[in-house]
């Protein structure tokens, strides 16, 4: 009987052949935890294995620190020392303070076609855009993998997102996923495999599928899945990872989704309103709205092509009056690759704020909060009440080349109409 790749991956995984809905203990490939997830996790762990507890497997265990990176208080300070003195007693490896965001480290050195991978962070669902099946979980279930390297679950159904037309200029991946999440809802794909689909998606570069299966969780989903083709391949093989034909997995013909289809000719850059994720619009009805900060980074546009767009959108011109654009890589390879380019040479010149790698606003950890009744527009995943500071400020949703556009204006812009 034929099978989806995330029915593929779960046998692999568990050592049997299984079937969606049945639930499975089964053999993970890689763990991450960051600062702030790790400290539960690994009391968990001592819980579970004992005070002493080794990780089971430290070369497939990884820490990154980037929530609140550099350290922002004290009481960070020490949680980065005591997770230094982990790490190092555990023999795992740790992308400290200056290495970037740890979803994007895990796309860039880690993570291949065909491994189930677990996260304590809920956007870990980012890496299925190279063929894998990654899954955020929480710090005590992340207890239990540390130990046992195995973990429970539900084989999730697969929803095939069949993307298809042409995309207009400034319309990208972000676009396409806020645009899903608008039509399914926050509960939409509800522990599905997001699989994403369609010659559009086919067409499309890294950065934008990995943005797009970032967003998986904001509709409920378990994972974003993007089937591993040549794209992928030579991804990885531009990041040094060498795949076996055993590795690349895709759906059988034949294989039972649910499918959704979306035609995106003629689709405008795309806007999540405050307070929701699935709170949707076009760009054509929200612009004009006035904003007092800008915000183009995250794990989910922070990448070098997001930067790109940016920089070639300020070039030549200065963010207005009264804003605060700041800009901040996803990971230092991204950082030192726009400086050699001269992009962050741009951003400076026309105003930005241009911060070392980190998550910075994202969750309102650190570093360029709001304050009440100011407007943040972001690139980033989430725009929930308090997300980037106050509660009483509002956060819009886009992508790189609205937010660029908005920060000349002072206002929600559509880049189509810069000349």
């Amino acid at each position: 009987m034929e099978k989806t790749i995330v029915e593929k991956i779960f046998s692999k995984a568990a050592g049997k052949e299984v079937r969606a809905g049945e639930f499975v203990f089964a053999n993970v490939d890689l763990a991450m935890m960051h600062d702030i997830t790790s400290p539960l996790a690994i009391e968990a762990l001592k819980k579970i294995a004992g005070e002493n507890a080794k990780v089971w497997d430290p070369k497939k265990v990884i820490m990154a620190f980037d929530h609140q990176a550099p350290a922002d208080s004290v009481k960070a300070a020490e949680i980065h020392k005591m997770l230094r003195k982990f790490a190092k007693e555990q023999g795992i490896l740790n992308y400290d303070v200056n290495y970037g965001i740890a979803h994007q480290l895990m796309v860039e050195n880690h993570v291949k076609p065909g491994m189930l991978v677990v996260g304590a962070d809920s956007h870990t669902c980012m890496y299925g855009a190279l063929g894998a099946f990654a899954t955020g979980v929480g710090s005590t279930d992340m207890g239990a993998v540390l130990a046992l390297g195995k973990l429970w679950f539900k084989v999730p159904e697969s929803i095939k997102f069949r993307i298809t037309g042409k995309l207009e200029k400034y319309v990208y991946g972000k676009d396409i996923v806020l645009k899903i999440i608008g039509s399914v809802g926050a509960d939409g794909a509800n522990y599905r495999a997001c699989i994403f689909d369609g010659d559009v998606v086919r067409k499309l570069p890294m950065a934008d599928r990995l943005t797009m299966c970032n967003m998986a969780i904001e509709m409920g989903g378990k994972a974003g899945i993007v089937e591993p083709d040549k794209i992928t391949l030579d991804y990885l093989k531009e990041t040094g990872r060498e795949v076996s034909e055993e590795d690349i997995l895709k759906s059988d013909e034949g294989a039972k989704f649910e499918v959704f289809e979306l035609d995106v000719t003629d689709m405008e850059p795309q806007v999540a309103k405050p307070h929701s994720v699935d709170n949707v619009a076009g760009i054509s009805e929200v612009e004009g709205v006035k904003v007092d900060q800008v915000f183009i980074g995250s794990c989910t546009n922070g990448r070098y092509e997001d930067i790109k767009i940016a920089a070639e959108i300020l070039d030549g011109e200065r963010v207005a009056k009264n804003v605060r654009l700041i800009v901040i890589p996803a990971s230092r390879k991204i950082y030192l690759q726009a400086l050699k380019d001269g992009l962050i040479e741009k951003l400076v010149e026309a105003g930005a704020i241009v911060e070392f790698p980190s998550c910075g606003p994202c969750m309102g950890g650190s570093f360029g909060l709001i304050a009440s009744n100011e407007v943040s527009v972001s690139t980033s995943n989430r725009n929930f009440v308090g997300r980037q500071g106050s509660a009483e400020g509002k956060i819009y949703l886009v992508n790189p080349a609205v937010a660029a556009a908005t920060a000349i204006y002072g206002e929600l812009t559509d880049p189509r109409k810069l000349k």
